[in-house]
């Protein structure tokens, strides 16, 4: 890739101009979400139907006038969902409500860290597929996992970084930087991401993407924080592609010889 040339992000064989996807809840308020979204141009938004019980709630008409506003092609997420069948139900309704079969895929199997159900994600990403779904699978870091999300279908996945709202940033390098070399589809960092430094980091080992919440939303000054992260995901991608130079174990000289005395150089 030449320099003149666009780096899109490609999901699914569509193209995006950036690589950072921003979450959409927990802002102080709506008009910061809305600034926060001018200032970082993300790729996609996430949007939720939370459950209540057993009836979806319905989402509220300021956040909806903002998305109509913007014009950001929305990802619609499965969040909260602890079995299959509410994963179904959601995504179902939210394909009907947001009109795209775009749909970020979460299943919960642990309150507490809520890690993914590594044991249902699988099959229930696989029936989406199949029903239809462009789906984008919030996943751990395990590679055997990883592989089976893209064997039946997955044509890109979100490993965390760190457990969601953490702000930790990457806490197995070995593991994600593994990730990387053996997965050839997109990858998203999802969850766990605090600094504008962490999202640099992924995107210099070659992860494609950074998908942000937290992060932006509960910093002390959201607005600027999601310009720090838009110039983060930039700076880290144009890393990658400029290739880093190898580490060395020895310290070596960059300041060349040129005209000091030979006694002098010994």
């Amino acid at each position: 890739m030449t320099i003149d040339q666009p780096d899109y992000l490609e999901l699914y064989g569509q193209q995006f101009s950036s690589r950072l996807l921003l979450g959409t809840s927990r802002y102080p308020s709506p008009s910061i979400l809305e600034s926060c979204i001018l200032e970082s141009q993300p790729a996609m938004v996430t949007a939720s139907l939370r459950r209540q019980g057993a009836n979806p709630e319905p989402i509220s008409s300021g956040f909806w006038e903002i998305l109509k506003k913007l014009q950001v092609p929305i990802l619609p997420n499965t969040a909260g969902c602890h079995r299959p069948d509410e994963v179904f139900q959601i995504a179902h309704m939210a394909r009907e409500v947001f009109e795209t079969d775009w749909i970020k895929l979460e299943l919960i199997g642990d309150d507490y860290t809520l890690q993914p159900d590594t044991l249902n994600l699988v099959p229930t990403a696989e029936r989406l597929i199949k029903d239809g779904f462009k789906v984008l699978p919030y996943c751990t870091e395990d590679l055997i996992l990883c592989q089976r999300l893209v064997d039946v279908g997955c044509q890109a996945i979100m490993p965390w970084a760190a457990p969601i709202g953490t702000g930790k940033g990457p806490i197995n390098p070995y593991a994600l930087q593994l990730l990387r070399e053996r997965i050839s589809v997109p990858m998203i960092v999802d969850a766990g991401i605090g600094l504008p430094s962490h999202a640099t980091t992924v995107l210099e080992w070659g992860f494609d993407a950074v998908l942000l919440n937290t992060a932006v939303a509960l910093a002390h000054d959201p607005i600027k924080m999601a310009s720090a992260f838009a110039s983060a995901v930039k700076a880290g991608r144009s890393g990658y592609l400029a290739g880093a130079m190898p580490q060395l174990e020895q310290a070596q000289a960059s300041t060349p010889n040129v005209g000091i005395p030979f006694w002098h150089q010994n």
